[in-house]
C-alpha cells in the first residue's frame, strides 16, 4: 500500500484532468453552435438572439464556475487533512489511542492493520498458553467423567455407547458427522465437550446460500480495507497459541453443500504432515500482518476438530462420498434415558495429552488375528458379490478405531460392527435397488456365519432397510 501523500498527489492530478476536459467541452460546444448560425445564416424563429446570447454565456460561464468549486474543495482538503489526520482513532488490543500525537510523525495506511481480531490475539498470546493440565486420565476415564458431567451440570443425556463412538471418532479423523433425527442432541454433545475441558465449543450455523472458503473465514473489503474476521477464523487464530482442545460446530451442516464451502478443509486435513496444512486467507502479504499469517496463509490447528451436525430431510443435501470417506460418522436417532450421575468437575487436557492416549491405545489394543481374518474374508465377499472393497483408508480408520473404542471401555465387535456399517454397508446403497433386494438376505446369513448370528446387528439392519426400501 501506497503513502496517503502518494494518494493526494493522484487526487490532485484527476482534478486537473477533470477541469481540462470541462473547459474544453464548454468551449467545443460554443465554437460549434456559433459555427451552426454562420452556416444558416439565421435563427429559427423560436429562437431570438437575446436568448442565444444568453446560452453562449452560460455555455462560457459553468466551465468558470466548476474549476471554482474544484479549486475550493481541494483548498479545503488541503487545509482540513491535518485536522482530519488527528481526529482519527485506532485501537490496539482493545485500548482506544490517538493515532497521531503532538511530536510524532503522521502514520501512514501501512502502519493499520487489516485484521483486527488477530493482531488483538497476537497481544494477547500469553493467555492462551496454558499449563494446568491433567495428565493422570485415561480414555475410560474421560469417557465416564464426560457423560456423568453433561448429566450433573448440563442435565444433557447420553449413552456410554455413544460417548465411546464419539471419543473414538476423535482419535480417526478431525472431521465427525452427528446425525439423526432433529431434538436428539447432536449439537448439544458437541458444545456439552467443550465445556467439559473448560474451552466453550464454537456454533457456527451454516447458511444455505454458502458456497466457498471465505463464507466460512471472512474476505477482504475493498471500501473499508479491512478484513472481515470471522468467529471460525478467530479461533483458528488462537488455536494456534494453544494446546487445548477446540471443538468448532457445523451446525446444520448438509444444508449448503459441504464439499463446496468445506472443499479445502477437507484437502487439507487428509495431508499426514500437520505442518504442511496452511489454509489460504488472503492472497498477498502486508508488512503489518499478524504474526501467523506467513505468507497470507494460516495454519490450520491440530488440535481443532470439526463436529457438523446432520438432519436428513427434504431441506437439505446429500452428503457426497468425498465427505463421508474422510469424516467419522455418528448416528444420534434417540435421547437416552435420563439417570442419576455423580458430580463431575471439568477436566483440563490437552490434545497432545489425547494424542498420547490414542497412540496407547492403538499399540495395547491391536485387532486380533482372529477378526482380522474376518475382515479379509468380509472383504472378498464384498468384491465378489458387490465390486466394493475397503480400501486403504477404511483400513486404516478400522486400526484406529477399534483399539481406542476398546480403550475407552467397548467391545471390539461392536466397535467393528458400527464402523463397518458407517464405512463400508452405507456404499451399497449406490447400488442397484433390485440387486439389493435379491442379495440382502443371503448376505445377511454370511454375516451371521462369519461373525455369529448375536453379533453385526447394525450392520444387518443397515442392508435390511436397503431391501426394505429397494
Amino acid at each position: 500500500m501506497k503513502p496517503q501523500s502518494d494518494k493526494n498527489r493522484k487526487m490532485k492530478k484527476f482534478y486537473i484532468i477533470l477541469i481540462a476536459v470541462i473547459i474544453a467541452a464548454g468551449v467545443l460546444l460554443a465554437v460549434s453552435l456559433c459555427v451552426f448560425i454562420s452556416r444558416k445564416g439565421e435563427l429559427p424563429n423560436i429562437v431570438r438572439s437575446e436568448t442565444l446570447y444568453v446560452i453562449l454565456a452560460l455555455l462560457l460561464a459553468l466551465p468558470v464556475l466548476l474549476v471554482v468549486l474544484i479549486t475550493a474543495v481541494l483548498a479545503g482538503r488541503k487545509k482540513g487533512g491535518n485536522e482530519e489526520v488527528s481526529d482519527v482513532v485506532v485501537k490496539i488490543d482493545g485500548i482506544s489511542q490517538p493515532e497521531k500525537q503532538e511530536g510524532k510523525e503522521e502514520e501512514t495506511q501501512e502502519e493499520v492493520s487489516r485484521f483486527d481480531g488477530l493482531t488483538r490475539i497476537d497481544g494477547q498470546r500469553e493467555k492462551y498458553k496454558r499449563n494446568d493440565y491433567k495428565d493422570d486420565i485415561t480414555l475410560k476415564r474421560l469417557c465416564e467423567t464426560f457423560r456423568n458431567f453433561s448429566a450433573n451440570k448440563l442435565k444433557l443425556y447420553y449413552d456410554i455407547s455413544d460417548i465411546r463412538r464419539f471419543i473414538a471418532g476423535m482419535a480417526v479423523s478431525h472431521i465427525l458427522i452427528l446425525q439423526g433425527m432433529s431434538g436428539t442432541g447432536k449439537t448439544s454433545l458437541a458444545y456439552a465437550f467443550g465445556e467439559f475441558l473448560d474451552n466453550t465449543s464454537t456454533v457456527i450455523p451454516v447458511q444455505p446460500m454458502w458456497k466457498e472458503r471465505t463464507d466460512l473465514i471472512g474476505y477482504y473489503n475493498e471500501f473499508t480495507k479491512r478484513f472481515n474476521e470471522t468467529d471460525l477464523l478467530k479461533k483458528m487464530y488462537e488455536a494456534n497459541y494453544s494446546k487445548d482442545i477446540y471443538v468448532t460446530v457445523l451446525d446444520e451442516m448438509n444444508i449448503a453443500r459441504v464439499e463446496y464451502y468445506f472443499a479445502e478443509f477437507l484437502s487439507l486435513l487428509e495431508l499426514p504432515d500437520a505442518e504442511k496444512r496452511n489454509l489460504s486467507v488472503v492472497s498477498d502479504e502486508w508488512e503489518n500482518d499478524p504474526e501467523q499469517l506467513e505468507g497470507g496463509h494460516i495454519k490450520l490447528p491440530k488440535n481443532m476438530w470439526f463436529v457438523g451436525t446432520a438432519n436428513n430431510d427434504d431441506s437439505t443435501f446429500a452428503i457426497s462420498d468425498k465427505v463421508y470417506d474422510r469424516a467419522m460418522i455418528m448416528d444420534l436417532d434417540k435421547k437416552a434415558e435420563p439417570f442419576t450421575a455423580p458430580k463431575e468437575k471439568r477436566l483440563h487436557f490437552s490434545y497432545e495429552r489425547f494424542e498420547e492416549l490414542v497412540g496407547e491405545a492403538v499399540k495395547e489394543y491391536r485387532v486380533t488375528t482372529r477378526n482380522r481374518q474376518r475382515l479379509e474374508k468380509l472383504d472378498e465377499y464384498m468384491i465378489e458379490n458387490f465390486h466394493i472393497t475397503f480400501g486403504n483408508r477404511i483400513m486404516k480408520q478400522i486400526n484406529t478405531y477399534i483399539p481406542v473404542y476398546v480403550s475407552c471401555g467397548g467391545d471390539e465387535l461392536e466397535a467393528l460392527d458400527d464402523i463397518l456399517a458407517k464405512k463400508v454397508m452405507r456404499k451399497l446403497s449406490m447400488q442397484n435397488p433390485v440387486y439389493i433386494r435379491n442379495s440382502a438376505e443371503p448376505f445377511c446369513r454370511y454375516m451371521d456365519e462369519l461373525f455369529g448370528e448375536e453379533n453385526m446387528p447394525l450392520c444387518k439392519e443397515f442392508v435390511r432397510r436397503l431391501e426394505k426400501n429397494a
